[in-house]
């Protein structure tokens, strides 16, 4: 693997990097402690292309590879991975999924609107009974000829309250098993379509996350993706490419905690040296230094393989397995240096820990990312 970082992707690190400083890092304690989505910064991300970083410039997009896509993923991950979040849905599952399977008609009316920052997206799978294993799909798309009847319940969504458009996989045929599963593209605006409660979360607060009910609700069949059947096998691709960008995300987290943690050892003082003159906090350190580096690259090739056309599904599952893994040890660490302090909110290790923590369960559990990576091992 050969790659190098072009002016551009400089400039894109260094843009969501001043971002993240001057734009959320002000308030954001207050909105993770208050669950307050982080509405205008979202707005500003649109602005400024981060919300369709991947998609061609003919649906409004910006054309960029996906390493410029990490890149800038990390960066705002280190300050507030309640902003990035509501990014990586809308690149890598639902931008992606509809650029790349959906009908040329599905692509010009709500592909472009979302690429272009206008509009926002959300991708439903998850289940009261359909977490890990996605096959058992309860809520239903019944065949009524030129539409599809949609009923049941969808949870964990993020973006949920914000979404104007969701992309919602449903079974369709039952006797099919997971070849009898569609992709939908359902808007927030459908008769008989309701949010429930945001979810009091541990982490990740500042990013609303609903369950979403369907009560007869009528879609058009030319809002399906893809053929007859393929929703199952859609959400799977999409899943792929989303691994990518929460492993980003988890790298952003550590380097973030690890950057607050190296700060503390060089102006907190102990038995009368700096921290970091302590063997045993320069070693923390160094481990969380070499342990970040290393997801780090994890991630970079699994973007490059992507950007190349080559299979990247067991290099996104490594990716994201070893990056949320190391996003929970650094951030823990980053606490116990800190001490008492790194305890309260104000010193903001806490609040990454937390956030750090979800990494290693949404868009694939780690345990999810080992069958991936066993499977693909053993297959050769």
């Amino acid at each position: 693997m050969i790659y190098t970082f072009t002016e551009e992707h400089s400039m894109i690190q260094q843009a969501a990097r001043d971002f993240a400083k001057t734009e959320l890092l002000p308030g954001v304690i207050e909105r993770d402690e208050k669950a307050i989505a982080p509405l205008a910064q979202i707005k500003s991300m649109q602005e400024m292309g981060f919300m369709g970083m991947m998609c061609d410039p003919k649906y409004g997009g910006d054309g960029m590879d996906t390493l410029s896509y990490v890149l800038a993923m990390e960066e705002i991950s280190k300050v507030e991975p309640a902003a990035s979040v509501v990014m990586s849905v809308q690149n890598s599952l639902v931008n992606w999924g509809i650029e790349h399977y959906a009908s040329e008609e599905i692509k010009q009316k709500y592909l472009f609107p979302m690429a272009s920052g206008e509009k926002i997206g959300a991708f439903a799978l998850s289940e009261p009974e359909a977490g890990s294993d996605a096959t058992m799909q309860r809520t239903t798309a019944v065949d009524m000829g030129d539409y599809y009847l949609l009923n049941g319940t969808k949870n964990w969504i993020t973006n949920a309250a914000e979404a104007d458009y969701f992309i919602v996989i449903a079974q369709t045929n039952a006797s099919k098993g997971h070849k009898g599963i569609n992709a939908l593209i359902v808007e927030k605006g459908y008769e008989g379509f309701a949010l429930g409660p945001a979810e009091n979360k541990m982490g990740m607060r500042a990013s609303h996350t609903h369950s979403l009910m369907f009560t007869d609700v009528k879609v058009p069949k030319k809002n399906r993706i893809g053929k007859d059947g393929f929703g199952f096998k859609f959400s799977m691709l999409c899943l792929n490419g989303g691994r990518i960008g929460i492993a980003a995300q988890a790298v952003g987290i550590a380097q973030g905690a690890l950057d607050l943690a190296t700060q503390y050892s060089k102006e907190r003082k102990s038995f009368g040296k700096y921290l970091y003159k302590h063997q045993g906090i320069a070693f923390k350190l160094a481990q969380m230094e070499a342990d970040t580096e290393a997801a780090r690259l994890l991630v970079h090739k699994a973007a490059w393989l992507k950007d190349a056309g080559k299979d990247y599904s067991k290099a996104g599952a490594i990716a994201k397995l070893m990056a949320a893994d190391n996003a929970m040890r650094v951030t823990t660490e980053a606490v116990q240096i800190h001490g008492g302090y790194g305890y309260v909110k104000e010193y903001h290790v806490e609040r990454m820990m937390r956030d750090a923590k979800l990494t290693q369960i949404y868009e694939g559990t780690s345990e999810i990312q080992k069958i991936v990576i066993a499977r693909a091992l053993i297959k050769g």
